[in-house]
């Protein structure tokens, strides 16, 4: 959507009620105060956040054409005038998308445009919404930090579990098997339906979209950091899609020999290897098949993960120099990247 605003995206006071402070019985036993402490700590999260968080069930169509329930997840309200977050593999493919409000509205979500690369997805509500919440910043977190998540596991709705931070700077697969970096890992349990829902701060700022945990295992659940998620979502609102940049190429991680490591003076013993060069594409003069890239203006690029990470929107029309082992030999190439579709 050109020209929409995004401040609300970052450090914005989300609206909601003042929270009051409980006060422990005169008999309490000892340790309690760090108890109530907590447990307020918890209340006052959720009573920012919550107004915010939806239920969203989304329906797929029949052979005949006619509405089939298709799965339901969670999302969350990140601006005022109603624009909401959550996960692609909650939505995508979706023939209709309802959102169920905390305050018991149903309304119609409209795809706004989804990314599969890191499993985000935006959506609108053309309805006045009962809250919203804005982003902190995932790159502030410690491990250790406490955190709230709240979603819809099973259709439960507005279920609050509360858990750490217990590792920064994981990466996941999206779905179209891209790394997804700047992965938060929480013990605040998760469950399916979950997906597309909040982790939160104690001050009740999105830090996490969550996405996925791992079956079989306890405490073992990841979110995507709302870094990520504040510059996805806004080339989402902006453009439909996220864009960036391609240089036309197929390509492979392959090992390299340790002593082409050590005569390259390369950090790993490792590169892209070209396997396809498209016709018309942005490679199609500089590169060949059996080309290795191994760094791209400067930057090592030890795999294709690494590589995917450097092609970002900046680089699309700008001239940009590789670094390649070609016959056995390094060379320099140029290339200027193309815009991806796809």
């Amino acid at each position: 959507m050109p020209g929409y605003e995004t401040r609300f995206l970052l450090d914005a006071a989300a609206p909601g009620p003042e929270a009051s402070t409980p006060s422990a019985p005169a008999n309490a036993p000892a340790g309690s105060g760090a108890l109530d402490a907590y447990s307020r700590t918890v209340i006052d999260a959720v009573r920012a956040a919550a107004p915010a968080v939806v239920h969203l069930r989304v329906s797929g169509k029949g052979p005949d054409g006619t509405p089939v329930p298709r799965g339901s997840g969670s999302g969350v309200i990140f601006t005022p005038d109603g624009f909401v977050l959550t996960n692609s593999h909650v939505v995508r493919g979706a023939a209709s998308i309802t959102a169920t409000l905390s305050d018991g509205r149903v309304v119609v979500a409209w795809p706004v445009g989804d990314d599969p690369d890191t499993d985000l997805a935006v959506l609108r509500l053309h309805d006045v919404v009962p809250g919203w919440a804005p982003f902190g910043s995932s790159a502030a977190l410690q491990a250790g930090q406490l955190v709230v998540a709240i979603g819809n596991p099973l259709g439960f709705e507005a279920t609050v579990t509360a858990g750490v931070v217990s590792a920064l700077g994981r990466s996941l697969r999206g779905l179209s098997g891209r790394q997804i970096d700047g992965v938060l890992q929480t013990d605040a349990a998760l469950n399916p339906g979950n997906s597309g829902g909040p982790l939160v701060d104690a001050a009740g700022r999105v830090v996490g979209i969550n996405t996925a945990m791992i079956a079989g295992a306890q405490g073992l659940c990841f979110a995507i950091g709302s870094d990520t998620a504040v510059v996805v979502a806004s080339e989402l609102i902006r453009h439909g899609r996220v864009r960036r940049a391609s240089l036309g190429i197929a390509a492979q991680t392959v090992r390299l020999p340790r002593p082409m490591q050590l005569a390259l003076g390369l950090p790993e013993a490792a590169g892209v290897r070209v396997a396809e060069v498209l016709a018309g594409g942005a490679g199609a003069a500089a590169l060949r098949v059996g080309d290795v890239i191994l760094a791209i203006d400067g930057h090592a690029v030890d795999g294709v993960d690494a590589l995917h990470r450097l092609l970002g929107v900046e680089r699309v029309g700008i001239a940009t120099a590789l670094r390649l082992l070609r016959d056995g030999r390094a060379q320099e190439a140029t290339v200027t990247p193309q815009e991806r579709l796809g």
